[in-house]
């Protein structure tokens, strides 16, 4: 073989390398950025010996120490160059720019840019905080096409959070727009609620008191939701921490329940505590497993935070003062009528003593200490519907049994609970104090 057959077959192999690495880094930028210098090195000495070839038709002589130098820059350039495919092949590796490879494509899910979030967020400025939890914090963002968002900030990747969002269509679940996975961030984008969360409304100050017709709407709406995500879902899942929190309000005050950070499928739940203390159904304090019985327990706690306007730690010292179970307390009140004793002050009298009678009846009915005995949530929405819950409530009365909130605690050292906190308001932890 010729010498100029030789080095043209030379230069045709450095210049598709070069290609074939210039088409890499379109996909992997900042992989291999060593690599573009040696090429270049490479293409300019033919660059000149084209140059001298062409100006004194005639070729330069070629010594044993070039040829040697092009041996080893060839070598160098194929080391590196299998390096970089070796790298692209791992699947769990990462793409600095885009994101995890290899995550999957959730249905329905926008893959929002690192660099679309860090600008609608105001790089996470505290100014734009607007709620924070055991998971991470929430930011209140405005994307490129002027929609407001609230931005999740996790602490750490919880694919269940993006299979369960690509499943769950109901108006009063919280539907997950997308999210961005780097190696830096993990990042959930929802709507904005504009009225906050139900605990805001009732506590904060900072959003419209709730009146007695809206706090009735609320009711029907998270049991809705309840019964959707245990019956209605394609996977049945356990939310883990019903809490009014976590219950958000959109512009027209319609339900959404959020939040899904401790919420489990049905079936693949592990033995670890989860939830918000005096949110959680004593058998799940004492065996650490639950069904969707669980989320019934909670509900009826809720229910108790959305007639009082307080945190429930709030409303134990209350029935301490009378030697009472706070489930027994509100049994009490029930049977002496004594709304106001319990009903949120912030109302003025502006409720309907009926009303109040039936909640409290759905509240016990709820919290009953056999998690048989309590009701499916479709059964509770349609009580609710109907206004009455004459047959749950003689069963009650014939088995009724008071316990705490807090029976069968556990140190707290073996507890294993978060509050994941608010989409819309900022928020203190509420678990434990």
């Amino acid at each position: 073989m010729s010498y100029s057959s030789s080095r043209d077959n030379w230069e045709r192999l450095v210049t598709a390398v070069v290609k074939r690495e210039q088409i890499r880094q379109l996909c992997h930028q900042n992989s291999v950025s060593t690599i573009v210098s040696d090429y270049t090195d490479v293409t300019l000495s033919f660059s000149s010996l084209r140059s001298v070839s062409s100006s004194s038709h005639q070729l330069p002589l070629i010594n044993d120490s070039i040829i040697e130098d092009r041996k080893n820059a060839s070598k160098t350039i194929s080391r590196k160059l299998f390096s970089a495919l070796r790298w692209k092949r791992k699947p769990k590796d990462c793409d600095l720019r885009e994101g995890l490879v290899g995550i999957p494509e959730y249905e329905g899910l926008e893959r929002f840019s690192l660099p679309e979030l860090l600008v609608a967020t105001g790089n996470f400025s505290k100014e734009n905080v607007i709620g924070r939890g055991g998971y991470g914090t929430v930011y209140k963002g405005q994307l490129k096409d002027g929609s407001v968002v609230a931005v999740k900030r996790l602490k750490q990747v919880i694919e269940s959070q993006l299979e369960m969002a690509s499943l769950v269509i109901h108006r009063n679940v919280i539907k997950l727009i997308g999210f961005c996975i780097t190696q830096e961030e993990q990042l959930l984008v929802y709507p904005y609620m504009p009225n906050g969360s139900v605990a805001s409304c009732l506590r904060s100050g900072t959003h419209p008191t709730l009146d007695w017709p809206t706090r009735n709407w609320i009711v029907l709406g998270v049991a809705r939701g309840l019964a959707y995500l245990h019956e209605e879902c394609v996977r049945t899942i356990i939310h883990l921490d019903v809490k009014a929190a976590n219950i958000l309000l959109d512009e027209d005050f319609d339900v959404v329940l959020a939040d899904f950070s401790l919420a489990e499928f049905m079936d693949c739940r592990d033995d670890h505590i989860r939830g918000t203390i005096g949110h959680i159904a004593p058998e799940y304090v004492s065996t650490g497993k639950c069904t969707e019985k669980a989320d019934v327990f909670s509900y009826g706690i809720f229910l108790l935070e959305l007639i009082t306007g307080q945190y429930i730690h709030e409303l134990q010292p209350l029935a301490n003062k009378d030697g009472m179970q706070l489930l027994e307390m509100v049994y009490t009140v029930y049977k002496g009528k004594n709304f106001e004793v319990l009903v949120d002050s912030s109302l003025e009298g502006n409720f309907l003593k009926e009303d109040v009678e039936k909640l409290l009846q759905l509240i016990l009915i709820c919290t009953q200490d056999v998690p048989d005995e309590r009701p499916m949530m479709s059964e509770v929405v349609r009580m609710i519907e109907d206004g009455e819950c004459d047959e749950r409530w003689k069963k009650f009365l014939r088995h009724k049994i008071f316990l705490s909130p807090w029976s069968c605690v556990l140190p707290i050292e073996e507890w294993m609970i978060f509050d994941s906190g608010s989409l819309t308001e900022a928020e203190e932890l509420s678990s434990p104090r």
